[in-house]
């Protein structure tokens, strides 16, 4: 085995189980997604600054490069508010069952910006996602805000993903990090400017809510963000997706641990992740197999 060919496969592993903790501390959080999102990013932008003064890491790049990492960057804001807005109104199993809807959007939009012919495999799984999501949907009524949200955030999630896997030939991961995160934070910096969100009450946290915001900068973005993006150059986007899937199990096993969610949920809920997450799987095993029958073929 090839361990060179392997290593970007065990990093994004790594980096998908610390992402697994940051639904997690978004419950832990004592804040709404837009205090959450804002400290978030402030607090990873200070670090990445940090770093870039120790490094020397000049922040020199092309204006129209700068604009359409912005662009990007206000998708990245969309889903981290609709992400951890989902979180709020429902709960981390909800939310992270409905962000699995990922892998469909991932199969639809790769080929369009890459080119691609869309796989009929592909669709045929995302059509059990979907019918997984349905189940879950007809019995925990309750939580459809927290699954709308969800699937804003998996659909916002799979198109930055595979722009950032474009801007990445041409732009170092870093600069990609930073300005994108630049801009987010100054989208919505604007926006709560203008619905009078900045006030007294906004700046105030609880202990709790600041080591949470802490540990969700320092160990749960930068580092995973930047290698993630960085990670493009080698391993598609949707097969990113694909295995950023593995969060959801992480997350819903914390969340039982830690918050008891199984008691919230009802057993119909549990069939859905099983139809679910056999689909992933079963679509990874079936693009398996695709890539080595282009391989023979080539």
């Amino acid at each position: 085995m090839d361990k060179g060919i392997n290593k970007p496969y065990w990093l994004l592993h790594g980096i998908v189980f610390i992402w697994g903790f940051s639904p997690i501390l978004g419950k832990f959080i004592e804040t709404d997604a837009w205090q959450l999102v804002w400290f978030r990013i402030f607090l990873t932008l200070i670090i990445l600054l940090g770093y870039f003064a120790i490094i020397k890491q000049s922040l020199h790049l092309a204006r129209r490069s700068i604009l359409k990492l912005s662009g990007i960057g206000v998708i990245i804001a969309i889903h981290w508010l609709t992400f951890y807005g989902a979180i709020k109104v429902s709960n981390v199993s909800v939310t992270m069952v409905a962000f699995s809807t990922g892998t469909l959007f991932s199969a639809i939009i790769e080929p369009i910006f890459y080119k691609r012919q869309i796989r009929f495999y592909e669709i045929i799984v995302g059509l059990i996602i979907i019918a997984g999501i349905a189940l879950i949907f007809s019995i925990e009524f309750e939580f459809w805000l927290g699954i709308l949200l969800g699937i804003v955030a998996a659909f916002t999630s799979s198109l930055f993903g595979v722009l950032n896997g474009l801007m990445v030939k041409t732009i170092p991961s870093r600069l990609i990090t930073f300005y994108e995160l630049l801009a987010a934070i100054l989208a919505i910096s604007v926006y709560n400017a203008f619905t009078g969100k900045f006030n007294a009450a906004f700046f105030e946290l609880s202990a709790q809510s600041g080591l949470g915001l802490f540990l969700l900068a320092a160990v749960c973005t930068v580092f995973p963000f930047i290698a993630s993006v960085n990670l493009s150059k080698y391993i598609s986007p949707y097969t990113i997706v694909l295995a950023v899937n593995l969060e959801t199990i992480y997350s819903i096993i914390w969340a039982i641990l830690l918050f008891q969610e199984n008691k919230e949920l009802t057993p119909t809920f549990y069939l859905g992740v099983g139809i679910i997450l056999v689909a992933i799987f079963l679509n990874g095993y079936l693009n398996k197999r695709f890539n080595e029958k282009q391989m023979l073929k080539s």
